[in-house]
């Protein structure tokens, strides 16, 4: 898949949203891609997930054993991945604000894990899984993304494989530019900005 045919799949699931947008690491940004409505479709779901599995080197692809994902953003993202990749999938939640597996989760010690997220923009949240992923037991030897928002300034501490990187500025509360400050701001995502 291209990256032209990839937004094209944001476009169709009306994902690709434009407008004063609160980021969940508290950043401001004029565009904003909601993961959940891309894959709110199944095929479409399973297409993204095959294109970004097939991107990923077979020398790490071959070694995922399991694929993680933090709740709630990367479920089905994570889910879908698994499905690629014919590997289990789990999720991470905050019950005390501190990802951990729930729900009869777990890790066997030394399992090869994917961290898989659907949007990545600071990382904050990507390492606070992968540390997850460590005190469970399992040992992330790659993490992915359906979008990269970082500007490829994510470090992971691992190999990181998103489908797509999209430089959209960003930009503190406090330094918007006169366009962006005029329109009302809207928090689309699950995670409560800081």
């Amino acid at each position: 898949m291209t990256d032209a045919e990839i937004l094209d799949e944001f476009r169709a699931a009306d994902a690709l949203l434009e407008g004063h947008f609160i980021l969940s690491s508290g950043l401001r940004s004029p565009r904003y891609l909601q993961c959940a409505r891309v894959l709110m479709d199944p095929a479409r779901g399973a297409r993204l997930a095959g294109a970004l599995a097939a991107r990923i080197p077979a020398e790490i692809r071959d070694r995922i054993q399991a694929v993680v994902s933090p709740a709630m953003g990367g479920v089905i993202a994570g889910h879908e991945m698994a499905r690629a990749l014919g590997v289990e999938a789990m999720f991470l939640e905050r019950p005390e604000g501190v990802f951990e597996l729930r729900r009869g989760f777990r890790l066997a010690p030394g399992t090869r894990v994917l961290m898989m997220e659907d949007v990545v923009t600071t990382g904050l949240s990507s390492r606070e899984a992968i540390a997850a992923i460590g005190r469970a037991g399992g040992e992330t030897i790659a993490a992915a993304a359906l979008v990269d928002r970082s500007g490829d300034t994510a470090n992971l501490g691992v190999p990181f494989f998103p489908l797509i990187r999209l430089d959209v500025p960003t930009y503190s509360a406090d330094s918007l530019p006169p366009e962006l400050a005029a329109i009302p701001a809207i928090k689309p995502g699950s995670r409560a900005a800081p």
